[in-house]
């Protein structure tokens, strides 16, 4: 059964307006499927996955798209760079706007070759594994979170704490989530093994395999917190520089997001060290060796994984519907921390995450401290496991996490 999917509003949207369609995000997190089933009868299909098709693709660009014509879909574009400057050329010379669709699992040296040759002529969308909205079949009327715009009072349902870390412990990658016979560990040890040797190996020389994997561990182990490379570093026995472009694997590979400290005009004063997530808490909760939903919800780890899920769920929402996530934190060195601020217009809108079902008035009282930006404080929410919508005060909302997305 096909789970529609959010980004494919966004998809046929940028396809009216560009002639090159880019969809980045980390394997196997659906972008085939999703973009296969949006693709007319017309569009031809080829995958650099095939070893045949990438040799062609290397060796004689110019035969591989006389072979393969336009409108086409061109899976795993980043192993065949050679092909972007005669898609350039293709463009200029009177594509169609959607003619080439295009797949990349990472990121690393592929945007430098779009950005060279495709600058101005490419549509990026960025995306990730199912959100709970597409879960529950709702991913076509999913919007960008925003606390002030939301109607609470929508048809999701509550979720409960017991669902919602089976969410959590599973993931949300296609293979797992539409399979309740799948085997959750077996799935996340292939895809460890698989991305060590398919991605990270392409990208960076990883000499020490176990290093590598202590790095992971940590780095799962840290979603959430603050980012401590040299910390991160010694935990894997790698030095630092070692550390810190490991991570930028991880980062260009759509497997941790990096969320930046807030500055606005107060900077002195701010934490300039961004947060760590792992994009997908099942891999994560594999990695830290969590083996039950139950265990994870009782364990010391229960809320840095709530976070990290409500985070995910809330940049699903802007990049499945084509939009960048304004997304920041805030900290200060009063210890005051509000766990996400989503500046738009000019305006800050704030909000915490609680692993709680009765939040109350205390869980927002650091959102004062946004006063000292001189600028407009937008409409609060405190993201949490209420089975009601509850005001806190007149600029403040507290909603279940379901309503996210």
């Amino acid at each position: 059964m096909y789970i529609e999917r959010t980004i494919t509003g966004a998809l046929q949207r940028a396809s009216k307006h560009f002639p090159v369609i880019l969809i980045t995000g980390p394997r196997q997190i659906g972008k085939t499927t999703c973009l296969r089933h949006s693709a007319d009868q017309n569009r031809s299909y080829v995958t650099l996955d095939d070893p045949q098709a990438r040799e062609l693709a290397i060796d004689d660009p110019k035969l591989f798209l006389q072979r393969f014509t336009a409108p086409v879909l061109i899976d795993e574009i980043q192993y065949a760079p050679q092909l972007l400057p005669l898609i350039k050329m293709a463009v200029d010379s009177g594509a169609n706007k959607g003619d080439y669709w295009l797949t990349g699992s990472q990121q690393f040296h592929l945007m430098a070759g779009v950005s060279e040759s495709l600058a101005g002529r490419v549509g990026i969308l960025q995306m990730l594994g199912f959100s709970y909205t597409e879960l529950i079949n709702q991913g076509q009327t999913s919007k960008p979170f925003m606390p002030d715009t939301r109607d609470f009072y929508s048809t999701k349902k509550p979720i409960g704490l017991k669902e919602l870390y089976e969410h959590i412990w599973r993931g949300s990658f296609p293979a797992i989530v539409t399979d309740e016979q799948m085997d959750r560990d077996l799935f996340y040890s292939s895809y460890v093994q698989t991305y060590l040797q398919r991605d990270v190996k392409s990208l960076v020389n990883v000499g020490d395999e176990m290093a590598f994997m202590k790095f992971l561990r940590g780095a799962a182990a840290r979603t959430g917190q603050l980012l401590n490379v040299a910390e991160l570093g010694r935990d894997a026995g790698i030095t630092h520089n070692t550390a810190k472009r490991w991570l930028s694997v991880l980062e260009a590979s759509g497997l941790v997001f990096l969320l930046q400290p807030y500055h606005g005009n107060f900077t002195k004063r701010l934490v300039k060290t961004p947060k760590l997530y792992f994009m997908d808490t099942g891999l994560a909760a594999y990695l830290t060796q969590w083996t039950t939903p139950e265990t994870l919800e009782a364990g010391a780890a229960s809320g840095a994984f709530f976070e990290t899920w409500a985070m995910t769920e809330i940049i699903k929402s802007y990049w499945h519907n084509g939009k960048a996530a304004p997304v920041y934190f805030y900290r200060d060195n009063d210890q005051r921390e509000i766990d996400l601020l989503i500046v738009q217009n000019g305006k800050l809108f704030p909000a915490e995450f609680k692993k709680s079902a009765a939040p109350g008035k205390d869980d927002v009282r650091h959102f004062a401290a946004l006063e000292r930006f001189n600028m407009p404080v937008g409409h609060g929410a405190v993201v949490c496991l209420t089975d009601t919508v509850i005001p806190l005060s007149k600029n403040t909302t507290a909603i279940n996490v379901s309503q996210l997305g």
